[in-house]
């Protein structure tokens, strides 16, 4: 390598500070960008804090809640310091009394959205990546962007000082659920999969993403791929071969199948092949509200049937309202469908789309099951409980 001479030296160690000082203001722009945008797409219908009764609280106090969906991971916060957007992150679950939380990676999504019919010709992730500051291997690959978001949790989990930690094996679960009764101050993270972009094509992708940490693989999103249709897809077919091989290996790997955004052909042919619990992470029954976004009355009695739950949403697209009351009518007509065993919470939190309250708001959804006559027992399960029987069942053992 040739020497510099000292001008050439400061000339190119300026040139090089000038480059580095651009990268980074670049950096610090586009996170602007992501964190406005999420700003706008993430909205909470009514910020903390919240009144609540104290019977209320008192209740609440004593449940494991769990939510099966959130996409908090997507929009680059420190989910370790609180934040005034969005509705997730470590303090306020901890506030929240949540005692486990589902985070999705959702690596694609078409840009200009129609709950209707979408085509796999846009990305919006790609602009997320590329603002956010993501690595350059994540700009073009999905599945580099959902072991990014893997790595991105288990760093957070790692600096919590134990205030968060990532749920892989029932071995984990007992361990985190010994040091709660303890110290309740504490939560936990589950991560999922939202639609099969990752797999990139090949249903033997599972493996590497079982071993990244995944335990639940949504099928689709809201496009068609080449494993399964989406409800909001173009085609709207049902599973492929690819795709029952995906589910087979999928339950080999203990990845629980989510059926949230499927079509429903989609749905039937799962329902006949499954030999696992399969569940809905977020969504709602039509005979609740009429939404291309809810199921029909006899599929959701099918995954209950596997042993699956139904993760009822908190956006109006599935509840019809934008209130915790309409949040508790979704949950108690699935209760009348599908079993009380058989609901769980689904949010939706962070998944740009509109919710009545942040994760430190769900006390509120206590005391409205409480108003619509839910005895304890039945809270009990619905805010966490069936979430935690369905994962003693289906994680690996971990040892």
């Amino acid at each position: 390598m040739a020497r510099l001479g000292p001008r050439a030296a400061a000339g190119a160690a300026a040139a090089s500070a000038i480059g580095i000082a651009a990268v980074a203001t670049s950096k610090v722009a586009g996170r602007r960008i992501v964190a406005r945008t999420e700003r706008r797409l993430n909205a909470v219908g009514r910020r903390p804090p919240y009144d609540v009764s104290e019977a209320a609280l008192g209740l609440h106090r004593t449940l494991l809640v769990a939510d099966l969906h959130a996409d908090s991971l997507l929009w680059g916060r420190d989910l370790l310091v609180r934040s005034d957007r969005g509705s997730v992150d470590v303090p306020r679950l901890i506030e929240g009394g949540v005692a486990l939380q589902a985070l999705s990676a959702s690596v694609r999504v078409p840009r200009h959205l129609d709950l209707d019919r979408n085509t796999d010709t846009s990305d919006d992730v790609t602009l997320i990546a590329v603002a956010g500051g993501w690595p350059r291997r994540t700009w073009r690959s999905p599945r580099a962007r959902a072991l990014f978001l893997a790595e991105r949790a288990r760093r957070m989990a790692a600096a919590s000082g134990g205030r968060f930690t990532l749920i892989a094996s029932r071995t984990d679960l007992s361990a985190y659920l010994e040091r709660r009764r303890a110290s309740p101050a504490i939560t936990a993270g589950l991560l999922t999969i939202e639609g099969a972009a990752p797999l990139e094509g090949d249903p033997a992708g599972i493996d590497r993403l079982a071993e990244a940490g995944y335990r639940m693989l949504g099928l689709a999103h809201f496009v068609d791929n080449g494993f399964a249709g989406s409800v909001h897809g173009a085609d709207k077919g049902g599973l492929t071969d690819a795709g029952r091989e995906l589910v087979a290996r999928a339950e080999a790997r203990h990845v629980l199948i989510d059926l949230a955004h499927a079509s429903s052909a989609t749905v039937d042919d799962v329902l006949a092949v499954a030999k696992r619990p399969v569940v809905v992470s977020h969504g709602g029954l039509r005979s609740a509200f009429d939404s291309v976004r809810n199921l029909p009355d006899d599929q959701i009695r099918g995954i209950a049937a596997t042993g699956g739950v139904v993760g009822i949403g908190f956006w109006p697209a599935v509840t019809g309202g934008d209130d915790v009351v309409s949040i508790a009518r979704a949950i108690v007509r699935a209760i009348v469908v599908a079993g009380v065993g058989r609901v769980a919470l689904g949010s939706d939190f962070d998944g740009a789309v509109p919710v009545p309250f942040d994760a430190t708001g769900l006390p509120l959804l206590t005391e409205a099951l409480m108003a619509e006559g839910l005895t304890p027992v039945a809270i009990r399960s619905v805010m966490g409980g069936n979430v935690f029987r369905l994962l003693r069942e289906t994680l690996p053992r971990g040892d």
